[in-house]
């Protein structure tokens, strides 16, 4: 048996668990060194010491009651610089912040600055301070904190002093610091200056608290104890601002002061406040001054928006739709008052147009009561009428235009070229043009103005806008069929007179009339166009093939051109013609070339009929006046007129009977032409006696030889694509309304037999649809076009449903 040798004893370990120390020792020098930080003194200390007695105490568990005397150190220093520090800045000692309001502006700027530094201050030094404790107790935060889910110190810290300078109820901080606040804003508003970096700083301060510790972003103190009564106060400021702006200023001032008012918040809010009241404060401002009195801006006597638009003041016009657009995206309130205004200026120039051809008519009426009642002072009163209203018409689109080109520069330059703005002021227009009812002849009789004479000398551009101001004008009008059948009756006769400054332009307005609406629409004017160039080619054939000499071998000094016109292109019956072929008796010479050209279409074209319409027609006649010979372009009927002189001896004369026997021209046509060739005073190839403005049955006529003028070729006009009398706009009203029950049938038929079935108000509302292209339908009209298609049997009731209809193939 072997003996193992006795061990040796050591003595145990020096450590920790051998330490012989007491909290209170520790945290007594803690305590002490974390009162130097407070008194900024911690230049002296050892940091690397204090963590260490921090982490000792944390290791021997003893972190809650650290964790606690820290806080209670805290606090205590909290309330006594909440106490001694800032409660004494308060204005008026702190005692109530009501009492500062009533002293001089300055003496409440620099009492209110003096506590907001204060309180600055004292929040800086406890942030400073709580960043250093938060290096000394670093190992409490990660390890007591963290295990027992406690705030760090930093974030208690924090809510202590929330809780004992803001929130103490001793001292009251935080009331004084809103109320001061709030003061300040109030005397920046009312125009003095402030401090704007130490409100920020205190703003500061109450972004960087929260309701909890938890710090939520919803709970920052700024929003739940300040911005509620910046807000409040705000509403209450904004109202009495509204009222006052209202009683002082005009509505351009009113706004200028809106904006600036706009602007001030928002710098406020990013300078001097939070961005995060920028939205709401806007929204305080914006309803106060905005949508709550904008209306009451806008019909200001003298300065509202009839004045902006009416004196083109862009630049107010902006402002107003820049503000409107902030409170309503639609700009409803803009658009009513824009569209009320346009409406208002179009119907003015509707009642100075009707009251001004009140006017003369009655002046004619009044002139032709001294003057009998005969048929041809009838015809010269009308011809007056209508020359007069043809003037007007063109003012009427003249002035239309430039009420357009107005309200679409401020469309433009004001309203930022708004799609709905411009759609508002589309309908306006359209309710007033439409409220018009001689508004399609007038836009008819204007483009017709501008395609014989208005465009000469414009450059392309140029004509291509005239034409695109037509176009837009048009897209107004619902009643196009009524346009249509003006603008076929102006484009003929520009056709077959040669009136047209250009058959190009005449074809580019059909182009932009067909882009409009349809090919529908314009296949009628086409085919004219058509027939026009099949008339050239045929007049050139018939030139050919007609002799050149005459039976006893003179050569002949007549040449026709002929218009050789489809019906179903043509508007005969609007342009007047007759159903009788004979409707003047023409010269032996004409009669034989007439006669002539009939033979040589009929022989090339079997089964037609030749219908010829002098009153259509124009003629070059070759005339001795004063000894010079002179080239004379007359209307068709007044070449008969003007032939029959040559077998008038010199000095000799013809009565109007007599010219009414010999050319068996209608006599409102030799009444028109008679005062063309004798009345005008600028050619007057005849001469009438005894001389005066009208024409009747006893006056006589003369060749007038001592006829002059400087020109080797005139041309005398005869009233033509003049506006309408009231008793040619019965009947083309009639006609209208004849075409448009056809179509209304045809719509009905369409509809129907796709159909077969269908309720009435459902058929109602497609018809009014599919036409509503070219006119709008009046449901009266459409519901009798229904009961005659009923009555013809292409329609009948449903048994037991009489508000239904069935279609009968």
């Amino acid at each position: 048996m072997s003996l193992r040798g006795r061990g040796k004893i050591r003595a145990p370990k020096r450590g920790i668990n051998n330490d012989n120390f007491e909290f209170d020792d520790i945290w007594a020098v803690l305590s002490q060194s974390l009162q130097e930080i407070h008194h900024k003194n911690a230049s002296s200390l050892s940091f690397e010491e204090l963590y260490r007695n921090a982490y000792k105490l944390v290791l021997k568990k003893h972190g809650d009651k650290l964790y606690k005397e820290v806080k209670r150190l805290l606090a205590d220093h909290l309330e006594q610089v909440g106490r001694d520090e800032v409660k004494p800045l308060c204005p008026g000692g702190g005692s109530q912040v009501a009492a500062s309001l009533g002293t001089a502006a300055i003496e409440r700027r620099d009492g209110g600055n003096r506590f907001l530094m204060g309180l600055k201050n004292a929040w800086e030094d406890h942030q400073l301070c709580l960043g250093m404790m938060r290096d000394v107790l670093m190992y409490l935060d990660r390890v007591y904190c963290v295990d027992n889910k406690e705030p760090s110190i930093y974030i208690a810290g924090m809510g202590l002093f929330r809780d004992h300078i803001l929130r103490s109820r001793q001292n009251e901080i935080g009331r004084h610091l809103n109320s001061i606040i709030l003061d300040q804003i109030q005397m920046e508003r009312d125009g003095d200056s402030i401090d704007r970096g130490t409100i920020r700083s205190c703003v500061y301060m109450l972004e960087g608290l929260y309701e909890t510790d938890e710090e939520n972003e919803n709970q920052k103190l700024y929003l739940t104890s300040f911005e509620g009564e910046f807000l409040q106060a705000s509403t209450m400021f904004y109202k009495h601002e509204a009222e006052r702006l209202l009683r002082e200023c005009d509505a351009g001032t009113y706004l200028q002061r809106t904006n600036r008012r706009l602007e001030e918040e928002y710098s406020r809010s990013h300078n001097t406040l939070s961005p995060l009241t920028e939205v709401k404060i806007r929204g305080v401002v914006e309803k106060c001054l905005i949508t709550d009195i904008i209306k009451e801006v806008m019909e200001m006597e003298g300065s509202g928006i009839s004045v902006m638009l009416d004196h083109d003041r862009y630049e107010e016009l902006k402002l107003l739709y820049q503000l409107i657009a902030r409170v309503d995206n639609d700009k409803a309130i803009l658009k009513e008052k824009t569209s009320a205004r346009l409406i208002e200026l179009g119907k003015e120039i509707n009642r100075s147009i009707s009251s001004t051809t009140a006017t003369e008519q009655g002046s004619m009426e009044g002139e032709g009561a001294g003057e009998g009642s005969s048929k041809i002072t009838a015809v010269a009163k009308e011809d007056k009428e209508a020359i007069n209203a043809t003037t007007l018409a063109i003012k009427w689109v003249d002035e239309v235009l430039a009420l357009k080109d107005k309200y679409d520069r401020i469309w433009q330059l004001s309203f930022e070229g708004d799609k709905g703005m411009n759609t508002a002021l589309s309908r306006a227009f359209s309710n007033f043009i439409n409220d018009y009812p001689r508004s399609p002849e007038y836009m008819s009789l204007f483009i017709d103005d501008n395609l014989r004479k208005g465009l000469k000398g414009k450059t392309e551009e140029e004509v291509d806008q005239v034409l695109d101001k037509a176009i837009t004008l048009f897209r107004y009008i619902s009643d196009k069929d009524i346009f249509e059948r003006y603008y076929k009756k102006h484009l003929s006769r520009r056709l077959l007179m040669g009136r047209s400054v250009s058959h190009d332009v005449e074809k580019q307005m059909i182009g932009k009339l067909k882009l409009e609406v349809g090919v529908a629409f314009t296949c009628r004017m086409e085919g004219m166009f058509k027939d026009m160039n099949i008339s050239e080619d045929l007049t050139s054939e018939f030139k050919k093939h007609r002799p050149r000499t005459s039976e006893d071998g003179e050569a002949s000094q007549t040449e026709l051109s002929v218009h050789v016109l489809t019906p179903t292109f043509w508007p005969l019956q609007a342009m007047g013609g007759q159903e009788q072929q004979n409707t003047c008796t023409y010269p032996q010479e004409i009669e034989e070339l007439r006669e002539a050209f009939t033979k040589f279409y009929l022989n090339r074209h079997s089964g037609r009929k030749l219908q010829w319409q002098a009153n259509m027609g124009t003629a070059d006649v070759k005339a001795v006046y004063s000894g010079k010979k002179l080239e004379v372009n007359v209307s068709t009927y007044g070449m008969v007129i003007l032939l029959a002189f040559n077998d008038v001896p010199p000095g000799g004369s013809l009565t109007f009977k007599e010219l009414q026997t010999i050319t068996s021209i209608p006599e409102n046509d030799l009444i028109r032409n008679l005062q063309s060739l004798a009345v005008a005073p600028k050619n007057r190839l005849l001469k009438k006696e005894p001389m005066s403005k009208d024409v009747r049955p006893t006056d006589r006529f003369y060749y007038n030889e001592n006829f002059q003028s400087k020109y080797l070729r005139i041309k005398i006009g005869v009233v033509a694509n003049r506006a309408e009398t009231e008793k040619e706009r019965r009947e083309t009203g009639n006609k209208v309304d004849e075409t448009r029950a056809h179509q209304i049938e045809a719509a009905v038929v369409r509809i129907m037999k796709q159909r077969k079935q269908a309720v009435h108000g459902d058929l109602m509302l497609e018809v009014i649809n599919l036409l509503s292209n070219r006119f709008k339908p009046d449901p009266a009209m459409i519901k009798k076009r229904i009961e005659s298609l009923m009555e013809r049997e292409y329609l009948e009731r449903v048994d037991g449903e009489r508000q239904t209809y069935r279609y009968l193939a």
